[in-house]
């Protein structure tokens, strides 16, 4: 099952470029790539495109996955990232998703007609996103520079602070109230954001920090990748009073493969069957309703179940939904119609 074609909240494609492991040319992104994401893999499993994320990495993140496999864990997250060093970083993500553009890879979507045109002419569509904003100076300037780039998707913090705000650690179990939340600059960057229509991940953001957004924000309350806290007592994790305020705002959820927020034990195992995604997904439907649910994958920064391994695996998704009793209207929504909607009433 290719159809209906996925559009995505969350990958981590520019990172494995910029550290080498993809290459961006024909014998990687678009060629047979070594990762979960390229185009070979895309036309196979119908993935249509998604939030391409910027993040700036430090010496300390490779470890992070290997430690998520105690039966209870608490990370230390490494320091703050220098502006200086984060922008550097970022602008030669950005540099990369631009040059993939000129190759006629993808296209760098700055609107929900320019995601559809895409999808509809059988391009990758690729919204520039941002996760976490040390690249930002508190002038705005790189955000600026930036927005004339693509940007249009920004997560205030990864889950190591930032000067506006703090994220949640990589800690199971644990609820997401870890600790203080936006900065006065973090609630100066909301209010920028929805000034530019640039929309405001909360996926990463600590518990003050969701509730700080959802006070200040105007627009509709994103976390393009993350899951429901009841199913799996993750920080990273959405509790249902969070889940009924993106409800109200009318907002969206991303599905997150990471197994270990899908998993009841909090472990980074593969071999976790597709039925915990789908009990992810009846219950983010129950509590959202069917028109602000999606998928959010964090392919190529995470692992994903064993039975996807990357975005040719999507048929088994797709099947599993089906399987499932998800209907074909439901199953457009899930797939990509939802995110459609969100993003035409947050980028205008």
């Amino acid at each position: 099952m290719k159809h209906p074609l996925i559009f995505d909240g969350h990958n981590d494609l520019l990172l494995q470029i910029q550290c080498g492991s993809v290459s961006a040319g024909e014998a990687g992104f678009m060629g047979a790539g070594g990762r979960h994401v390229d185009l070979i893999k895309a036309r196979t499993g119908g993935f249509a495109g998604g939030f391409f994320a910027i993040f700036v990495p430090d010496s300390g993140d490779a470890s992070f996955l290997e430690e998520m496999m105690p039966e209870s864990y608490d990370l230390p997250l490494p320091p703050a990232v220098a502006w200086p060093q984060a922008m550097q970083t970022a602008l030669a993500q950005a540099a990369t998703l631009i040059s993939l553009e000129r190759q006629g890879a993808l296209k760098i979507c700055r609107s929900a007609s320019d995601v559809r045109s895409a999808m509809e002419t059988g391009v990758m569509a690729a919204v520039m996103h941002m996760e976490g904003a040390e690249a930002i100076d508190p002038d705005f300037e790189t955000l600026e520079v930036l927005h004339a780039a693509g940007l249009r998707s920004l997560g205030p913090v990864w889950s190591r602070p930032t000067i506006y705000g703090h994220g949640v650690p990589f800690r199971f179990p644990s609820g997401p109230d870890t600790g203080p939340g936006l900065t006065a600059d973090g609630l100066r960057l909301v209010k920028k954001c929805n000034e530019m229509n640039i929309l405001v991940d909360l996926s990463h953001l600590n518990e003050a920090g969701f509730w700080d957004v959802a006070r200040h924000s105007t627009k509709p309350l994103v976390a393009t990748h993350s899951n429901a806290h009841a199913l799996c007592p993750h920080s990273r994790n959405l509790t249902d009073r969070q889940l009924h305020a993106i409800r109200d705002s009318d907002g969206i959820v991303g599905l997150n493969f990471a197994v270990a927020f899908l998993r009841k034990d909090g472990r980074m195992k593969a071999d976790t069957p597709l039925a915990r995604m789908l009990e992810h997904l009846d219950y983010l439907i129950d509590i959202l309703g069917e028109d602000r649910v999606g998928l959010g994958s964090d392919f190529d920064g995470a692992t994903v179940p064993d039975a996807i391994k990357d975005v040719a695996g999507l048929p088994a998704l797709r099947k599993a939904m089906q399987t499932h009793g998800y209907g074909r209207e439901l199953m457009a929504k899930l797939c990509h119609g939802n995110w459609l909607r969100v993003l035409e009433q947050t980028l205008g």
